[in-house]
């Protein structure tokens, strides 16, 4: 018979998590709600595959909810709204259509993550010489020029007279 305290896990946890999860809640909110710790909750997770599962398409589900709303930003969007004025001492409310435009930054970063190979801030530059078929004074004038990362073209010596 297993020793200890008894588990405080009740089974209408799983939908209440499902329902934070869903809202963006962490681990440790869910904890917090809950009134746990957080290694509870991780517990939790490996004693209760429901749980667990419930949590992760609780978290997938947020988290595709943001990569759509960061979709519109990036392309822009255009929703329904009103306006509430008052005209002649009379409140006024009339149906509108509104647009966000394209935001650059949304743009950026989804292109950053979707097609790293082209849009990411770091180049990788190919060398075709190696220091060992470099001659001496060729290595030479690239040490007296410091740290600074660039190198001239090999001289070729017949062609210094």
């Amino acid at each position: 018979m297993a020793g200890g305290r008894p588990s405080a896990f009740k089974l209408e946890y799983v939908e209440q998590a499902r329902k934070l999860c869903e809202l963006g809640a962490t681990d440790i909110e869910i904890a917090d709600f809950f009134g746990v710790s957080d290694r509870t909750i991780y517990r939790w997770k490996t004693q209760h595959d429901e749980f667990c599962q419930t949590l992760k398409a609780g978290k997938d589900s947020a988290d595709e909810r943001v990569e759509r709303s960061l979709y519109h930003r990036a392309v822009g969007y255009t929703f329904d709204s009103e306006k509430v004025f008052q005209f002649q001492g009379q409140i006024v409310r009339a149906k509108i259509r509104e647009h966000v435009p394209p935001d650059t930054t949304s743009m950026i970063f989804w292109l950053k993550n979707r097609r790293a190979e082209t849009w990411r801030d770091k180049s990788e530059v190919h060398h075709r010489h190696t220091v060992e078929k470099l001659t001496d004074d060729e290595l030479e004038r690239i040490a007296a020029r410091g740290s600074e990362g660039t190198a001239e073209a090999p001289v070729d010596p017949s062609q210094l007279n």
